[in-house]
């Protein structure tokens, strides 16, 4: 078994990602399965155009992508992905990209749900002590973009492989005091568990994970 896990190169002001900082502490190998790390560029399409051309030069059989979501308190199992390319105000990509409300494929579904197991990667996580919840959506950005991409290609391209999408929190070193914030250590051992629940579950669990907003 392969996994893919990637972790975004650092954008903003920022000069490091804690996402792709802690996909690099992960170990080459997980239960039995290898691990392949790629960083990828916080531009909208190129980024997700990155992330097709891993998946099929690797032909992995799990994708697990990984980004960050500053003021988020906990890691974020993402569940769906939407066709929809909107950028905040004053806050382009690396590459100056602002695009607003454009469909990311023409001809696209409205959206894409994960297709790993996101309520056991979750409930693993919290079991082992690691803060975590499914989010229901995935922002706009180059994050969502990205798994947008990846969820398309998968779907039409690879259907016999899972894909998902998880947000992390600033990290510590960031030093965003007014913000939650979590370890890269802690953030890598999430992402372990969430790679070890994916391989021990073909399908998902049964779990109350609903919100009301």
């Amino acid at each position: 078994m392969k996994v893919l896990v990637t972790g975004f190169q650092p954008f903003g002001k920022d000069t490091m990602n804690p996402s792709y900082e802690a996909v690099k502490l992960l170990p080459d190998e997980i239960m039995g399965a290898q691990i392949v790390k790629e960083e990828i560029p916080v531009v909208f399409r190129k980024g997700g155009e990155a992330v097709q051309a891993a998946v099929r030069r690797e032909q992995p059989d799990i994708v697990l992508l990984v980004g960050q979501a500053g003021g988020r308190t906990a890691m974020n199992v993402e569940r769906v992905a939407i066709n929809c390319e909107d950028c905040p105000p004053n806050f382009p990509d690396n590459d100056g990209n602002t695009p607003q409300g454009e469909k990311i494929y023409a001809d696209g579904p409205d959206a894409y749900f994960a297709t790993v197991p996101i309520k056991a990667m979750t409930q693993k996580m919290v079991d082992n002590g690691v803060p975590a919840v499914i989010s229901n959506t995935a922002g706009t950005y180059v994050c969502n973009d990205l798994m947008y991409h990846l969820l398309h290609q998968l779907h039409n391209e690879f259907p016999n492989a899972r894909g998902g999408f998880i947000h992390v929190p600033y990290a510590t070193i960031q030093n965003y005091p007014k913000f939650a914030s979590m370890t890269i250590e802690q953030m890598a051992k999430g992402l372990q568990l969430c790679i070890e629940a994916s391989i021990e579950n073909q399908n998902d669990i049964d779990a109350a994970s609903g919100a009301t907003h």
